[in-house]
């Protein structure tokens, strides 16, 4: 079947390229010999790279590039794709013309230009926009400040300010001085806490060590917590070496790792924060979800206890879907529940005020920035680094500014 696929990208290939030299005959132009080198050029690497992988030899995954491979193949058939619909589109055309003139030899008509230069123009808009979140967005880090109204805030808490930040997903990383310099970001808020909600890998402890050093300068003058993610159990291992893996083990040294780093993982249990005079709950949960795909590891009812006379309660739990299954008005006291999980798909368009649109909209209710309802609010942070698809289109990978305000 994996031949199969080979087979038909390779025709698609060629038909598209026979398309293209025949509209373009009598056209002359630069960027005529650059469009047709570069699909020559794209056509050779996608072959390459596909009969690589086939034959078994396996990309280094050293340094998550193999990503960019990958996702640059799959920009490339997503590209052809769409470009021989087009063209096929207008052979069917061609082909009840030529029928409709009785089988005539000669009849048969010559290409639309407008169907073949619209299939270019739609097979290259995508392709464009997936290269350029690859080379840009993947590191255009974007603070959101929010102001968060809490109902009853003590006036020593007004303009406690929050740097949230979630999903990390080191593994993906590839430029380390980026990701130092996302640190120096959040380090110049001078937050009172920065709060991570999970996903610090792909999936294995491993990839986070080159960074330890880099995210221990995060500081914050009450701290620095985190939560577990799906990603950080080692569930997502695979190949030969899941049968030798030990998820425990990996686990405790996620831990440990992030104790190096100078963060307060909290695992299903709270941390109660005197500041000024005043108390704030933090709970921590391990990972649970509302979604039945997902593993749920945490419990509310073993992290909420010893909260209850806080001033004021935040939770950290890293799937949103949770908000409105099980804390949204049984727990109504939790004024603010900070998640992450969605990554705003790492595809979408958002203008301010205008639109806020992502696929992932339709499978969770709640996918990016804060939603409230009745004294109770969610904010959904868009993720700090990327899985898969190691770049963005239009949702940007997020650093978000809270500030506590009192509720008017």
């Amino acid at each position: 079947m994996k031949w199969i696929f080979l087979l038909v990208l390779v025709a698609l290939e060629i038909y598209g390229y026979r398309a293209m030299s025949a509209v373009t005959r009598d056209v002359s132009g630069w960027w005529i010999k650059v469009f047709k080198i570069g699909y020559l050029v794209m056509s050779v690497y996608s072959i390459t790279l596909i009969l690589t992988v086939y034959l078994g030899y396996e990309l280094p995954k050293e340094g998550g590039y193999y990503r960019y491979f990958f996702s640059l193949l799959m920009a490339w058939v997503l590209l052809i794709m769409v470009y021989s619909s087009f063209l096929l589109i207008d052979d069917l055309r061609r082909l009840i013309v030529w029928m409709i003139g009785g089988l005539e030899p000669g009849s048969w008509k010559p290409r639309s230009n407008f169907l073949y230069y619209a299939g270019a123009l739609a097979g290259l808009l995508p392709f464009v926009a997936l290269t350029y979140g690859m080379i840009r967005n993947m590191y255009n880090f974007k603070k959101y400040r929010t102001d968060v109204p809490i109902s009853g805030l003590p006036a020593e808490l007004e303009g406690l300010k929050i740097i949230q930040i979630s999903d990390i997903h080191s593994g993906t990383f590839t430029r380390v001085p980026a990701v130092a310099k996302v640190v120096e970001m959040i380090n110049e808020e001078q937050p009172d806490l920065i709060l991570f909600t999970g996903d610090l890998v792909n999936e294995v402890a491993d990839e986070v060590e080159p960074y330890v050093p880099i995210f221990a300068r995060l500081k914050a003058k009450y701290g620095v917590y985190s939560v577990l993610g799906n990603h950080d159990y080692g569930d997502y291992v695979r190949g030969p070496e899941r049968k030798d893996f030990d998820k425990q083990g990996n686990l405790e040294k996620l831990e440990a790792l992030q104790k190096q780093m100078g963060w307060t993982l909290l695992r299903d249990r709270n941390e109660l924060i005197d500041i000024k005079g005043k108390t704030l709950g933090l709970i921590g949960m391990e990972n649970a979800s509302a979604k039945e795909y997902f593993r749920n590891y945490g419990d509310i009812e073993k992290a909420y206890p010893g909260v209850e006379s806080a001033d004021v309660k935040i939770l950290m739990s890293h799937d949103p879907s949770y908000w409105r299954s099980a804390i949204l008005k049984k727990f109504d006291d939790i004024a603010l529940t900070l998640s992450g999980h969605t990554h705003g798909f790492q595809f979408g368009i958002e203008i301010p005020g205008f639109i806020k649109w992502s696929p992932v909209k339709y499978q969770y209710a709640e996918w990016a920035g804060l939603y409230s309802e009745g004294n109770q609010h969610l904010y959904v942070n868009r993720g700090l680094g990327c899985l898969g698809y190691p770049g963005r289109v239009g949702i940007l990978p997020e650093i978000s500014v809270l500030n506590l305000k009192n509720a008017v």
